[in-house]
């Protein structure tokens, strides 16, 4: 089922470009470290979550890059931008080649599972 959006027609023109291009320098930065590195994990300092999945990937011998972005006291609209395009609404967002498989404790489940390895192979 897909997520709903909200349809660019109920979107008044006058605010389009406003919505498309805000906060779209962290979105762009994002998707080009996802097209040249098999798994990135997008977190934030002081969130103990990041920290568990780079944990999770370093244990299980996955190499990986890692971005931060800011912490709880700071940055926030920028990753309000990453949670708007992606739809994922906490940190971190681990990305597989390209996919968002969720957050520390879905890598968790794919690894322990050995769906992780498939997916990079």
């Amino acid at each position: 089922m897909p997520r709903p959006i909200l349809e660019e027609s109920h979107i008044h023109p006058a605010i389009r470009e406003k919505i498309a291009n805000h906060e779209q320098v962290i979105v762009r930065a994002v998707q080009a470290v996802i097209a040249k590195h098999a798994v990135v994990v997008v977190g934030m300092g002081m969130n103990p979550f990041p920290k568990k999945a780079r944990k999770a990937l370093d244990t299980a011998g996955v190499p990986y890059q890692y971005l931060e972005y800011g912490n709880y006291f700071n940055s926030w609209r920028e990753r309000n931008a990453l949670k708007l395009w992606t739809g994922w609404p906490t940190l971190p967002m681990v990305f597989v080649k390209g996919v968002l498989i969720g957050g520390a404790d879905d890598l968790i489940a794919l690894i322990k599972q050995g769906e992780l390895k498939k997916l990079l192979n």
